[in-house]
């Protein structure tokens, strides 16, 4: 399908003069403070808001730290009448004494109006393909008519709900009727809506939200960005500031922020107490990686120093071993250890060495180092657990049968070893011996993972190539002159160009935010990736250093495109208008376009992606 026409009206609208839209906002604000009515008459509005009284329900929106917005909507005879309807039914809220309505640097006021709406029958809603049915978070809404009330979900409720999902609005939408009576099931409430006498629309918005004294046209619910270096350099940097900002005492660093609810409560792990929070070794190491990106940027010792903090709790969760009758060691936690848990340690405490020269660490190194050549089977695979509670009653997994290492082996996590070993094999000098074996068995593992895991795993391949850490791995590797294997780099090569063409490009989706941004089947919900753009970045280093400029080239201009996609992530003082805790929130880097949570990891892909961006783009050698 062509889409571009519809684009085009979307960009154009974008680039129009909103200051009318100014003025309404503000006399919007003056209307909350003083009692009168809001006037239109001297406005000329009607190029933005085409208002139509069977169809443009307006609704406005109080915004403000620690308070549960206040929202009303309506649809009267004019558009003046709607306005003044919404104004006064938010004045009648309790809570609206509590909003310092007078203050446009702390009360932030939403206008949102609908602009069409399309008939659609609950079981016609599509998610994966590109139809007038289709229900796309944050550019999607709901009418819904029943038991003669109107009920509707505005397409900027995803972001300010953090949903992404059909299941979500229309539970939000049930909740407000008579349904929510009936069960507190989500489905169970879908299926009495499906079986009752009812009218439902897919609903499109515009929106905007006042910025201190100006307005902010949003699209899907977020601020529309432009592609810049400066904005590459400022987003990484800012995740890797709040990385440190908020650092535990222990080194730990905060794994997970919900902004929009302001607490910890980890999505995956809901039922953890406050005081038994979930954390994640692997997740952490990627934090100091992104902080010693920040310091190869800015050469700020403040990045250092929390590296090395993080690196000190790494260190108490280490147990060791015999390996050979050398000393070994692994990281434990959450009664497991993971191959990638140590991978990742490796690659970070040699990246904090090759930073600083600090050799502190170097006994770390060599026993992390023999613990994971230890994992490499006889045949080249690498062995994703070295303890596992569900396996050998939770002792090391020595002897294991075939289906034992099918069951416990991890995609990702020879990656992140071999990675590890790269850096040691390049930078680590201090003992030959060891250097030898990490050659020696890292090109078996290497084979065995490039030629063989297709065959032995080839469940596990997805059509959106996913292995960057493998990627980053063997472009480490490549430099030396042995391991330039033509299967490691087709490897690396093809995957990213895989990966190009599973982007959506400018004019190939309905949606202006989804160019750049990848797709396992055309007609998915866009992934804007960081942790599959460390691959692609990777890719572009890895042409670079083989002379191959043109392919570098092209490699380099796909990144730029998916950094752009990668901006909708990004918590800025424009956009966390819906946040409970802006001020915590700000700088942050989200999972997804419209869920407002928060993972140290999802600073750490978009950030490190996003620094070897910058690097690449002026020339600066890192290593």
């Amino acid at each position: 399908m062509d889409f571009s026409q519809q684009n085009n009206i979307d960009r154009e609208f974008y680039r129009k003069d909103f200051s009318e839209v100014n003025v309404l906002l503000r006399r919007i604000r003056e209307a909350f403070v003083s009692g009168a009515e809001v006037l239109l008459n001297d406005l000329a509005l009607d190029e933005i808001i085409k208002y139509d009284n069977r169809l443009t329900y307006v609704y406005i929106t109080l915004f403000q730290d620690g308070l549960k917005p206040i929202r009303w909507g309506a649809c009267r005879q004019t558009l003046e009448q709607t306005i003044n309807r919404d104004i006064s039914q938010i004045k009648n809220n309790k809570s609206f004494s509590d909003f310092d309505v007078t203050n446009p640097n702390v009360c932030r006021i939403m206008f949102e109006y609908i602009t069409e709406q399309f008939p659609v029958k609950l079981e016609e809603i599509k998610s994966a393909s590109f139809e007038q049915n289709r229900f796309e978070p944050g550019i999607s809404g709901i009418k819904l008519n029943y038991d003669g009330k109107t009920y509707i979900y505005t397409p900027s409720e995803a972001w300010s709900n953090s949903q992404m999902d059909l299941k979500s609005a229309l539970n939000t939408i049930l909740r407000k009727s008579p349904i929510k009576n009936i069960t507190n099931k989500i489905s169970e409430r879908i299926d009495i809506l499906k079986n009752s006498k009812y009218e439902c629309f897919l609903v499109k918005s515009r929106c905007f939200v006042t910025f201190n004294d100006d307005i902010l046209p949003l699209y899907r619910g977020n601020v529309l960005w432009e592609y810049s270096l400066d904005n590459v350099r400022e987003t990484a940097l800012n995740g890797a500031d709040w990385i440190v900002k908020y650092q535990k005492d222990n080194g730990q660093y905060l794994y997970y922020y919900d902004a929009k609810e302001d607490n910890y409560v980890d999505h995956e792990h809901p039922n953890r107490t406050e005081n038994d929070l979930y954390y994640n070794d692997l997740r952490h190491c990627g934090g100091i990686i992104t902080l010693i990106r920040a310091y190869q940027l800015t050469k700020d010792v403040k990045y250092l120093n929390s590296a090395k903090k993080g690196l000190d709790f790494i260190t108490t969760i280490t147990e060791e071993h015999q390996v050979d009758g050398k000393p070994a060691g692994y990281v434990f936690y959450n009664k497991k250890a993971k191959l990638g848990g140590t991978g990742m340690i490796l690659i970070a405490m040699m990246r904090y060495r090759m930073e600083t020269g600090d050799k502190s660490y170097d006994e770390f190194i060599k026993k992390y180092t023999r613990h994971i050549l230890s994992r490499i089977y006889k045949t080249g695979e690498m062995l994703g657990y070295y303890i596992h509670p569900s396996f050998q009653d939770g002792k090391p997994l020595i002897d294991m049968t075939d289906d034992q290492r099918r069951e416990t082996f991890s995609f990702y996590y020879p990656g992140e070893a071999l990675l590890g070993l790269a850096l040691f094999a390049n930078h680590f000098d201090e003992d030959d011996d060891l250097l030898d074996e990490v050659l020696e068995k890292s090109r078996i593992a290497l084979d065995w993972i490039v030629e063989e895991r297709p065959n032995v795993y080839s469940d596990l391949f997805t059509a959106l190539p996913s292995d960057a850490w493998l990627m980053q791995a063997i472009e480490e590797w490549a430099k030396r002159s042995e391991f330039q294997k033509d299967s490691y780099i087709n490897f690396v090569l093809n995957d990213a160009r895989t990966m190009i063409v599973k982007t959506y490009q400018k004019d190939d989706s309905p949606y202006i935010d989804y160019e750049g941004a990848y797709y396992y089947y055309y007609g998915d919900h866009y992934y804007p990736d960081g942790s599959r753009s460390e691959g692609l970045i990777a890719a572009y280093y890895l042409a670079k250093n083989l002379g191959d400029n043109e392919l570098a080239q092209t490699l380099l201009d796909a990144c730029k495109k998916t950094a752009k996609s990668q901006m909708v992530l990004v918590n800025t003082p424009e956009n966390v208008y819906a946040h409970k805790n802006s001020e915590k929130s700000l700088g942050a880097i989200r999972f997804k376009a419209t869920r407002q949570w928060v993972r140290v990891d999802s600073i750490q892909h978009v950030a490190c992606f996003f620094f070897r961006l910058y690097f690449a783009e002026n020339n600066i050698c890192v290593i």
